[in-house]
């Protein structure tokens, strides 16, 4: 039975295309894909950036929400009509980090959605254990939110955020909005810095103090704002070199600094700071499945406000355009297509 995918084609294109399905392997469940985002790397991918990793043969798409529509003969413990997201991560499970019970960085791991097909298509086989099984009552639109939320609860696990600290978040795209919310539910008093005016509204606009680096000397202003003291806890989400400077003035003595942003080119990093105040670099990559459950359990409680989140949502036939508008407009929090016109 063929199903429509959006087929990346190279050249800032994706074909809309009827593609042959297949039934689910032993191990696998098939999806009745609902909703998925677009996502930063996904837009690394239509810009060209990727094209050695993905070619132009692959469904992309990650972010998603969905409905169990199949499952394989050795799959017992799931069954179709469950609502489900996928933590697209398939690890090998025989290498030093998989050995460690560090899977989620594991030395052969392959990405669902950029090394293999992905969610942007009507239904997808996935590996089993990769599910994740949902509230039926979860609006499937807001678990799409739960992959990128996930990233944000790793990272601020990673920070070791605790009740009471202060906390900068360099960048205030959608994960570095998300960690602002994950650290604030995690009882941290969080300051964002972002140069996008649009961006800082809306951070202002859900409590959120912020700071425009365009416009003050972040650094200077989080110290008098601590007495002195500085951030506890600073994550650099911007990719930028003035983030990374920034994310060494502003720290406090033994403060801890996550790395979450990728980083196009090697940044050049004040190693000075680390030995005279003592700082922590903490390196953040993915999730792993415990960050899912947390992040299932914070859109369930509202620590998210999903519908302010989600910019514009556009079918799939409209795909080209959505990636092309985030390009050109890049105040969106989170643009995301609907797979199935069910939903």
């Amino acid at each position: 039975m063929t199903h429509q995918a959006a087929v990346y084609r190279g050249d800032k294109t994706f074909s809309i295309e009827q593609v042959e399905g297949s039934a689910p392997g032993p191990d696998e469940v098939q999806i009745d894909v609902a909703y998925c985002g677009i996502c930063g790397t996904d837009l690394h991918i239509y810009l060209g950036h990727m094209d050695g990793r993905v070619g132009f043969e692959r469904t992309i798409g990650h972010e998603m929400s969905g409905v169990i529509g199949a499952v394989g003969e050795n799959v017992k413990d799931l069954k179709p009509g469950q609502h489900i997201v996928v933590r697209p991560l398939d690890h090998c499970g025989d290498c030093p980090a998989c050995n460690a019970g560090h899977e989620h960085v594991c030395h052969n791991l392959k990405f669902i959605g950029i090394d293999s097909h992905g969610a942007f298509q009507q239904k997808w086989n996935v590996p089993a254990h990769t599910i994740h099984v949902l509230p039926d009552d979860l609006d499937l639109s807001h678990a799409a939110l739960i992959e990128p939320l996930a990233v944000a609860v790793h990272d601020v696990n990673r920070g070791k955020v605790a009740p009471g600290e202060d906390v900068l978040v360099i960048g205030g795209g959608p994960i570095g909005m998300l960690v602002a919310m994950a650290a604030r539910d995690a009882g941290a008093n969080v300051t964002i810095s972002e140069i996008n005016e649009n961006r800082l509204a809306f951070a202002e606009k859900i409590g959120f103090a912020t700071m425009n680096p365009k416009t003050v000397d972040v650094a200077k202003e989080i110290h008098a704002a601590t007495g002195g003291k500085g951030a506890d806890v600073v994550f650099e989400v911007s990719g930028s070199q003035p983030g990374v400077d920034l994310m060494t003035a502003a720290a406090a003595t033994r403060g801890r600094i996550v790395m979450v942003a990728i980083h196009a080119s090697k940044p050049n990093i004040d190693m000075f700071q680390f030995f005279w105040r003592e700082l922590d670099l903490l390196g953040a990559r993915v999730y792993r499945p415990e960050d899912y459950d947390k992040a299932m359990a914070l859109i369930a409680k509202g620590v998210v406000d999903c519908g302010a989140f989600i910019t514009d949502i556009q079918g799939l036939s409209d795909i080209e355009a959505a990636f092309k508008s985030l390009t050109e407009n890049p105040n969106a929090m989170k643009s995301m297509i609907r797979i199935s016109e069910e939903n």
